[in-house]
This record gives structure tokens, C-alpha cells and sequence, in this order.
């Protein structure tokens, strides 16, 4: 009389079978990163020789689009990572999480300006000129605000310096994230603006 082999092994034989399986050679001899790199090597590989084929004309412009893309997504990678790097928070953020009074801001920005570094000037420059009006009460206490909407709130509140005002939150996007460089010129007049709107009353 023949039997039939169990169909379920108990729980010690399973275990034992897997432990068996997994000591087979095939499953150690790369590490998981080899094998990416492998299968990258492979498809790179057979890119090239599916390309031998192609017409030189298709082959240069199909250079000539990897290329750019891959110059673009490094452009747009560093600038992501300038942007992080960046003190004060959300982009468009003027005020940020830093609480710094209008006095002290000026400070900054005049000791920037004497030493030539006429971007910060003009990023601390507007930031005190922010702040002054939130001390002021002309202007709400709001971190997230943007220099567009500081700049709506002024040229509301002083309609003779609206076009100053507009300039000053333009210069200062364009130099806090646009990276734009700023002259003196530029500076000065960012300053200009703050103690010309500290004396409208």
C-alpha cells in the first residue's frame, strides 16, 4: 500500500526548509545595491546598441534633449537646495519666524550696506521696513506674510509712496529668491523708503 507524503510540514520542518532555502548562495552573492546598479548597466547598455540603429541626426537630438534635461533637473536640484538653505522660512515670507524689531533689522541692514553686501541691505532693509509698520500697528503681525501683500497693505495706507513701495517688494523677492544680485543704489533707496514711511504719519 502506497502513503501519501504529509501536505502541511509542521512548524520546526518549515523553518528548517527555509533556512535551508535561504543559505542557497544565489540569494548572498549581491547586495541589493549591486544588483541596481546591474540592471541600470544593463538598460544603459541596450540603450546604446538600440541606438547604433538610429539615423545620425535622431541620434544628436536625442543627445541633445537628454542633455538638457539632465542640466535642468541639476539647475532646479541646486536651486532647491539654495532655497532651503535659505534663513526666514516660506518662500515670499517676509517676516519670518525670526521675531527681530525694526531697530535691530536696520542695524543689520546698514552694517551690510557699509560692508558691501548690498543684497543683504535690501532683504534686511525691506524686513525692517515690515516690521517698523507692524510696530507701527499700519501693518498685521502675520509670519507668512509676502512682500506683495506688505506692499498692498502700504500703498493702501501711504497711496503717494505706492510705486516706491511696489519697487522695494519686487527688489526684494528678486533678490531673496531670485538670487538676483543688488547694487547700492538699490540698498540706499530700500532704506530711503523705510525712514521716509516711519515719518508719514
Amino acid at each position: 500500500m502506497r502513503l501519501e507524503p504529509p501536505l502541511d510540514p509542521s512548524g520546526d520542518e518549515a523553518r528548517g526548509l527555509l533556512r535551508r532555502e535561504l543559505a542557497n548562495p544565489d540569494y548572498v552573492s549581491d547586495d541589493l545595491l549591486q544588483r541596481v546598479l546591474d540592471w541600470i548597466g544593463r538598460q544603459v547598455d541596450g540603450s546604446v546598441e538600440g541606438a547604433r540603429d538610429l539615423p545620425t541626426l535622431t541620434w544628436f537630438a536625442l543627445t541633445v534633449v537628454v542633455v538638457a534635461l539632465v542640466g535642468g533637473l541639476g539647475f532646479l536640484a541646486s536651486r532647491a537646495r539654495r532655497t532651503a538653505r535659505r534663513p526666514g522660512g516660506r518662500d515670499g515670507d517676509v517676516l519670518g519666524d525670526e521675531v527681530v524689531g525694526a531697530a535691530r533689522l536696520r542695524a543689520r541692514a546698514e552694517l551690510a550696506l557699509a560692508e558691501g553686501r548690498h543684497a543683504d541691505a535690501v532683504v534686511d532693509g525691506f524686513r525692517a521696513l515690515a516690521r517698523r509698520q507692524v510696530e507701527r500697528g499700519r501693518l498685521e503681525d502675520s509670519p507668512g506674510v509676502t512682500a506683495h501683500e506688505v506692499a498692498a497693505v502700504l500703498a493702501r495706507e501711504y497711496p503717494q509712496l505706492r510705486g516706491r513701495t511696489v519697487a522695494g517688494a519686487d527688489l526684494f523677492d528678486a533678490v531673496m529668491y531670485g538670487e538676483r544680485p543688488a547694487s547700492r543704489e538699490q540698498a540706499v533707496a530700500v532704506l530711503d523708503l523705510d525712514v521716509e514711511l516711519a515719518a508719514t504719519r
